[in-house]
């Protein structure tokens, strides 16, 4: 069974910066697509960054900019590099490997 761990969440002020990762138990290499999603309360879950292969990454419009999505297939790890974040930002945030394989989550919160 393979599973996926997502962590670096966190209280911030507005205008910080945070580093989320998810890491898998199998190797990495195997997913072609990775993304990160996220579903802020009373809120529909949405897609924030996606990673398919060598295309580039895509990314929401609220965050275009200010999030960048990588990959490490040696470390088996996703990253999530979130700068200038903002209260709309605050949300539980997901990450999926290969469109199948979904991580339990993890809280991001930020202040004004």
């Amino acid at each position: 069974q393979i599973h996926v761990v997502e962590s670096g969440g966190g209280l911030v002020q507005a205008g910080e910066s945070l580093r989320l990762t998810c890491l898998a138990s199998v190797g990495t290499n195997r997913f072609n697509t990775m993304a990160w999603y996220r579903q802020a309360l009373g809120k529909e879950r949405e897609l924030v960054a996606e990673s398919k292969g060598r295309r580039e990454a895509t990314y929401a419009d609220a965050v275009k900019g200010r999030f960048t999505i990588s990959r490490d297939d040696a470390k088996k790890r996703v990253y999530l590099q979130m700068d200038n974040l903002k209260p709309d930002d605050t949300a539980v945030y997901f990450c999926v490997m290969g469109n199948i394989y979904w991580g339990q989550g993890t809280q991001v919160t930020v202040s004004s």
